[in-house]
């Protein structure tokens, strides 16, 4: 059974229907490691299906991970990233060019939950922040006005 065919099979168990709309962007995101957004997704499958809205997109995505068919991937940027990969993984997320790298590690999935009073933890992902090997090569973004790396975290600090 291929894994489009189980995808239609748990969307029915759970009272989702298949439509060819959902299908088209399942499938996209199973053909993608780029984890893209809602707007690349809509950009890719309007070329197969040019009457679907963006709308329709972000409500399917939104769908799909309300229903655990994929993972939302929340990289603390301005949109949702969307991975088609349910398997346990965690993140690499480049801090400046955004891409995302899926990251399997064993010794991850096996971190110790911590335990809080009045908070019932049913999870966690990882996702580790730098500079992926593109832009760390690059001279145009490496050189700042004074000549040092002045790369932005998420926190708003200095990494360089």
């Amino acid at each position: 059974m291929s894994k489009v065919d189980q995808f239609v099979d748990i969307m029915r168990e759970k009272g989702l229907n298949a439509t060819y709309q959902r299908l088209l962007i399942y499938k996209h995101l199973l053909k993608t490691k780029s984890h893209p957004t809602a707007e690349a997704i809509y950009q890719e499958v309007k070329s197969v299906y040019p009457s679907l809205s963006l709308a329709t997109v972000y409500k399917t995505l939104e769908t799909f991970a309300e229903n655990n068919l994929i993972a939302k991937v929340n990289t603390l940027h301005d949109m949702a990233r969307f991975d088609g990969d349910t398997n346990p993984h965690h993140h690499l997320v480049c801090l400046h060019c955004k891409k995302i790298v899926d990251i399997y590690d064993d010794d991850l999935n096996r971190l110790s939950l911590p335990a809080r009073d009045g908070f019932k933890i049913s999870g966690y992902r990882v996702q580790f922040e730098g500079i992926c090997e593109d832009c760390n090569t690059d001279p145009a973004i490496k050189k700042a006005k004074n000549g040092k790396n002045e790369l932005m975290t998420f926190c708003g600090k200095n990494d360089g």
